[in-house]
């Protein structure tokens, strides 16, 4: 499939296409393959693109009145829903992630545009009751210009998880996605572009983190920073953002807990368990990665899931399978060192025959009883790797679960109700699943984390917070 003109070798900077000196491969997961270039945009572009950004928030965009944003924002929803299934094509091509789960990718990020276009003209103040002559009154405004880093694991789904908020509040953006994947997020630009967007309302530019991404959280023009990646460069994001003293969403990945009892319904739990740790490859950071189960129902369970890993099967985007390529050979490096050090696992998945040499492959893995220290039960492997831990009772769940240094997401399985509340309430993540796990992107619900999982929150019509300033206004009538 051959790549928009639109999406290779060029920033979009004020609504403009600008080319680069200097250019990136595009390489599929599956196969290895060059199949196109990017934009290595640099300091330059992203100051160009802030000063876009700025010119538009003081100009056209910044005039848009609340009703008319989220009219905009409805329309770029629903090109990418008339764009649906070139943009799936296009996502799972670039991330390896198998076609289906990129067909998902694309419903959810066509609903992020529409959630956010009909939250716009939302946003209300309040009248706080004061002394006698006094009106008081709050009203939320925009930041001004916001930047946003992404990830590859989830590309065209962050542009609008991230982006959508920003834009509804009436900021104006400057993305900058990862490098690895980065096709989605200029291809939607463009979209918003047909659309209506005033020249500079949205602004992507592409290249090295490490050039791109660095000259964007560190650069004084920025008014809010919203990062999602690891909690390294988390920590970067977050220092920078300090040296201008501004405010910033991080979004830095888990280590999932998934508590199952033994009055849980074992046959609806265990296919959730799996497709909660092979979804994207296990590249999610919300990845159920650590199933701690009841000792007396811990040999059973695992057994059952035994069974079933041993029949998933890994291969390429077109051919649809149960998990994809990771997204990079570094990638690949990465969790196949988790295996190495942790030996030789209990079940294992297989790579497809027909899976293309080149590409970047990794079988998923059980391992159980897992300690409660080892690397697999604290550290996030980020690939299809599942570790299972035996707990004796809540306590000894809400211990083992709240032991690692992330709080993003937990999942309960248990028909006991006092017990789905208590572990509910005590157990430490952003966002908690009671027999279930996970809700199709869940674009209306609240979702951030604690600890190593970062701070501040997405999604839901309380990310406009996020996205927002709060002003107050006292008026002396007498």
């Amino acid at each position: 499939m051959g790549l928009d003109q639109r999406v290779e070798q060029a920033c979009l900077i004020g609504g403009n296409w600008v080319a680069t000196a200097d250019s990136l491969p595009v390489i599929c997961p599956s196969d290895g393959a060059e199949i196109g270039r990017i934009a290595a945009g640099g300091v330059a572009e992203i100051e160009a693109a802030i000063a876009a950004a700025r010119a538009a928030f003081d100009g056209d965009w910044g005039a848009i009145p609340a009703v008319e944003r989220g009219r905009l924002l409805h329309r770029l929803g629903e090109l990418v829903g008339r764009d649906h299934d070139m943009l799936a094509r296009m996502e799972a091509m670039d991330t390896g992630k198998p076609l289906s789960q990129a067909r998902v990718d694309i419903t959810c990020c066509a609903r992020y545009f529409e959630f956010y276009g009909a939250a716009a003209d939302k946003v209300h103040g309040e009248t706080i009751p004061f002394l006698n002559g006094y009106q008081v009154l709050t009203i939320r405004e925009p930041l001004g210009v916001t930047g946003h880093i992404i990830p590859w694991n989830y590309p065209a789904q962050m542009v609008g998880r991230s982006c959508a908020t920003a834009l509804a509040m009436g900021n104006a953006v400057v993305l900058k996605p990862a490098e690895e994947a980065s096709l989605s997020a200029l291809y939607i630009a463009g979209l918003a572009l047909e659309a209506g967007f005033p020249p500079g309302a949205l602004n992507v530019v592409t290249g090295l983190g490490q050039m791109a991404g660095a000259a964007l959280a560190a650069h004084p023009g920025i008014n809010f920073m919203s990062f999602t990646g690891s909690p390294e460069t988390g920590t970067l994001v977050q220092a920078a953002a300090a040296q201008n003293h501004i405010g910033c969403t991080l979004e830095l990945g888990g280590k999932s807990p998934q508590i199952v009892f033994a009055d849980a319904d074992l046959e609806a739990v265990v296919p959730v368990l799996i497709k909660a740790i092979v979804q994207n490859g296990g590249q999610t950071c919300s990845a159920g990665s650590r199933v701690l189960i009841e000792a007396q129902i811990f040999d059973q369970v695992v057994d059952m899931l035994r069974v079933r890993f041993a029949d998933l099967e890994a291969g390429s985007w077109e051919a649809d399978r149960d998990l994809g390529a990771l997204i990079s050979a570094r990638q690949k490096a990465r969790v196949e060192a988790f295996i190495a050090a942790a030996g030789a696992p209990l079940a294992q998945g297989r790579v497809a025959d027909d899976a293309p040499e080149g590409g970047h492959y990794v079988a998923p893995v059980l391992y159980a009883p897992v300690a409660e220290d080892d690397p697999l039960a604290q550290e996030e492997v980020f690939g299809p790797v599942l570790a299972c831990l035996p707990f004796q009772d809540e306590a000894d769940a809400l211990r083992i679960a709240n032991s690692t240094q992330y709080g993003l997401v937990a999942g309960i399985w248990t028909s006991h109700g006092a017990r789905q509340m208590r572990i509910a309430k005590a157990v430490r993540a952003g966002q908690v699943f009671v027999n279930g796990y996970g809700a199709g992107g869940g674009i209306e619900l609240p979702f951030g984390g604690t600890g190593k999982s970062g701070h501040g929150r997405e999604k839901g019509f309380v990310a406009l917070e996020e996205f927002s300033q709060l002003k107050t206004i006292v008026l002396n009538h007498g």
